[in-house]
């Protein structure tokens, strides 16, 4: 049940910021291995994209991927927080009834992992799908899926089963560091804001405070590690499912870094926060709030 409520959790977020994970994927393919003043800029900022993409590809295209996205949600964070809730509920992220950072930590990464390379097939198509545009606005790469399970299909049928986790190399270390320091620091800032007692005990609002404070801590920490995974993802493949661009995730790491310098691997924090604060805040609320209502009943 922890899976179940984990993955429902999770889908939950995603209708609400799947229009932000739109416009953050854009604007981290924006600009792709180029200097700064030497592309067409076709997002200027968070609102500017989102005006530029619900105009020009109309408002179904700020829920592009959307499917995917929730099938995902599901499973990716289904496996990821239901791990968790198991290590949890087991007492291995405690140390003398205190929430233990190292522990707490290890535990969300090993939770992070798993759900990665689950989820990695569907992730690579919703990547897939949100970067398709008209072609006055295009960025990156444009693959001419008609919809989820046809690109499944298309992708197995010309690079097999290995093809559709192409791009796993680099969702392993973004969903790892990105699943760690969500876990770890929701728990202390639980832990933290019951102690303080700025609420009653067993509010929601306590959930909603270590949610925020979790939010800003993952964008700061995954950022970088999501625009590699973008590009690994969204980078054409030659007939053998071979990327073109980059041979993995440590050379496009060290490419961005090197054509675009440190921003280009922050490229699209205002997007990245809007759209993983707010998903980060959701999916924790609603994920303690319905294992706290499972386990009032049980």
């Amino acid at each position: 049940m922890d899976f179940v409520l984990g993955g429902v959790a999770a889908c939950g977020a995603c209708f609400f910021t799947n229009p932000l994970e739109v416009v953050k994927t854009r604007m981290q393919l924006q600009g792709e291995l180029k200097s700064r003043g030497t592309y067409q800029v076709y997002y200027r900022n968070v609102f500017h994209a989102f005006y530029t993409i619900g105009k020009i590809d109309g408002l179904a295209g700020l829920q592009k991927g959307l499917v995917p996205g929730l099938v995902y949600q599901f499973f990716m964070n289904g496996v990821r927080l239901g791990s968790y809730a198991i290590i949890e509920s087991l007492g291995y992220i405690h140390t003398d009834e205190r929430v233990s950072a190292t522990k707490s930590i290890f535990s969300g990464a090993i939770a992070g992992v798993v759900g990665a390379v689950i989820g990695s097939p569907i992730y690579l198509v919703k990547t897939h799908l949100q970067s398709q545009s008209t072609s006055s606005i295009a960025v990156g790469h444009q693959y001419k899926h008609k919809g989820m399970m046809h690109a499944l299909l298309a992708i197995h049928k010309q690079h097999g089963i290995l093809g559709l986790w192409r791009g796993a190399s680099a969702a392993v270390p973004r969903v790892s560091v990105g699943s760690a320091a969500q876990l770890s620091t929701f728990s202390a800032s639980k832990e933290l804001v019951t102690d303080l007692q700025v609420f009653p005990e067993g509010s929601w609002l306590i959930a909603l405070s270590a949610g925020m404070i979790s939010s800003v801590v993952v964008v700061l920490a995954m950022t970088p590690f999501d625009v590699v995974s973008t590009r690994l993802y969204n980078q054409p493949v030659d007939h053998v499912g071979k990327g073109i661009l980059y041979r993995g995730f440590v050379d496009c790491f060290s490419m961005t870094l090197k054509k675009e310098g440190m921003t280009g691997l922050y490229k699209g924090l205002g997007a990245s926060y809007f759209r993983i604060g707010p998903h980060t805040i959701l999916s924790l609320l609603f994920w303690n709030e319905l294992r706290t209502l499972y386990h009032s009943y049980n």
